[in-house]
């Protein structure tokens, strides 16, 4: 979501709350439980699912390796829910005109560094930088450069953003800023 004013330009990020973590978190989670499920009933002998017979499956190797398979996942399962419960990745950017002020902030994992505020001012803008690579794995991501910084991303890597649509945002973003767009 964006807001803009005459001198203010304010940019929501989403982060992990996005419906695609949501659907491989639930997914990864009832995988491997169904896979700790399989090899538990082998352990023990009886059919705790009834879609699989556990005389099918003998516990060593089969059912060992599937609880192995099974823990993994749930790890895996939970991390990516902490991830999404912790909102990681989320923020805003904020750019202020008539205060001459950059603001880029974005929730972290948490810690001493859970919250990650940058602050520059706009004369400390060289360009608007646009950096595309296209193929099977296609990546746009809009980048803003700073004096004696670099280059800070201003757009995932993953937001599967059209040419045209990040051609649009850089071109309004280095308008209001001011400053060149430079193409990689």
């Amino acid at each position: 979501m964006i807001w803009r004013s005459e001198h203010i330009w304010i940019e929501l990020i989403v982060g992990s709350r996005k419906i695609s973590n949501f659907c491989w978190a639930f997914l990864l989670f009832l995988g491997s439980l169904g896979f700790v499920l399989v090899g538990t009933s082998s352990y023990l002998g009886k059919n705790l699912i009834s879609l699989v017979s556990s005389q099918q499956i003998h516990f060593f190797p089969q059912g060992l390796v599937m609880s192995f398979y099974g823990i993994a996942g749930l790890f895996i399962s939970s991390y990516l829910w902490c991830t999404i419960s912790w909102n990681v990745g989320s923020g805003y950017d904020r750019f202020d005109r008539k205060e001459g002020i950059v603001c880029i902030f974005r929730w972290g994992f948490p810690g001493k560094n859970r919250r990650i505020f940058l602050r520059f001012r706009m004369k400390d803008i060289q360009s608007i930088r646009i950096e595309v690579k296209e193929g099977i794995y296609a990546r746009r991501v809009l980048y803003m450069e700073i004096k004696g910084q670099g280059a800070i991303p201003l757009t995932r890597s993953d937001d599967n953003l059209t040419l045209r649509e990040i051609e649009q945002k850089a071109a309004e973003l280095a308008y209001f800023l001011r400053v060149p767009i430079e193409v990689f």
